[in-house]
């Protein structure tokens, strides 16, 4: 096996990217850095939950200043890690950069399952819903605001997994067959969704390698519809599939509702 790049994982709130990142790191013989450890913890000194802590950093760019300038000098320490935090795609760039997805409402019930603190407890699944799409919709407008990246352009990353129904060794299990491959023979994004989370589109080419087009949260299918179909038939957790440009989704018409 070649030595590991350093491997920094983000995704969604509940998607899994604390379970992964232990696994991986244990997996892989190296340290895990987690930058969304450190955020609650400046979330629990301010007295404020996640929600109210992301909009107080809308207002206060300290905090970001911090934790950027923390996240420059482990990259630049070159030490291979594996680090969990949302922006660390933007700063490690020699790293493989892996995105976590999950369905929403998989995402509410997960994160409603937690044990509660004072930075992060909810009621109900619908708060816990409403409080995530608030965190994720805060933070994506500033980082869109501060570094003029948006973090749902999957593009950006190397690696997504869906996590919907795939079990953390499944995923771990990914990232590995990942660093081991040559990049120049994977697409990039190499993407490995739920085929039972993808829609078609208005128009679906039955033939070929299942070709997705991505309106978050949703994937909808613009090839290989056959396969897709045999995919859920044999209950996959993640299929391997290819993100098209906008240019081919937009021939291949509105996704159907």
């Amino acid at each position: 096996m070649k030595r590991p790049r350093t491997v920094v994982l983000n995704g969604d709130l509940g998607s899994g990217k604390t379970t992964v990142s232990v696994m991986l790191a244990d997996r892989l013989g190296v340290r895990r850095v987690s930058i969304g450890d450190l955020y609650r913890r400046m979330a629990a000194e301010h007295g404020m939950t996640a929600l109210q802590f992301n909009l107080h950093s809308e207002l206060d760019d300290k905090v970001d200043h911090y934790i950027d300038q923390l996240q420059h000098d482990i990259a630049a320490s070159g030490e291979r890690l594996v680090v969990d935090s949302r922006l660390a795609w933007h700063f490690f760039t020699d790293a493989l950069k892996v995105h976590l997805i999950a369905d929403p409402a998989v995402a509410a019930r997960r994160v409603l399952a937690r044990p509660g603190d004072a930075v992060e407890n909810y009621a109900s699944v619908e708060e816990a819903g409403r409080q995530l799409a608030g965190r994720s919709e805060s933070e994506r407008q500033r980082f869109l605001a501060r570094y003029g990246v948006d973090k749902n352009d999957l593009r950006n990353y190397d690696l997504v997994c869906d996590t919907t129904r795939a079990n953390p060794e499944q995923v771990v299990a990914r990232i590995v067959d990942m660093l081991e491959t040559p990049a120049s023979a994977l697409p990039t994004p190499a993407c490995h969704l739920d085929p039972n989370r993808v829609r078609p589109a208005a128009v679906t080419d039955d033939d070929g390698e299942i070709v997705v087009h991505h309106q978050a949260p949703h994937f909808f299918a613009i090839r290989g519809q056959r396969r897709l179909s045999a995919a859920v038939r044999a209950g996959e957790t993640m299929t391997a599939m290819v993100l098209t440009s906008g240019t081919a989704a937009a021939a291949a018409g509105p996704p159907v509702r």
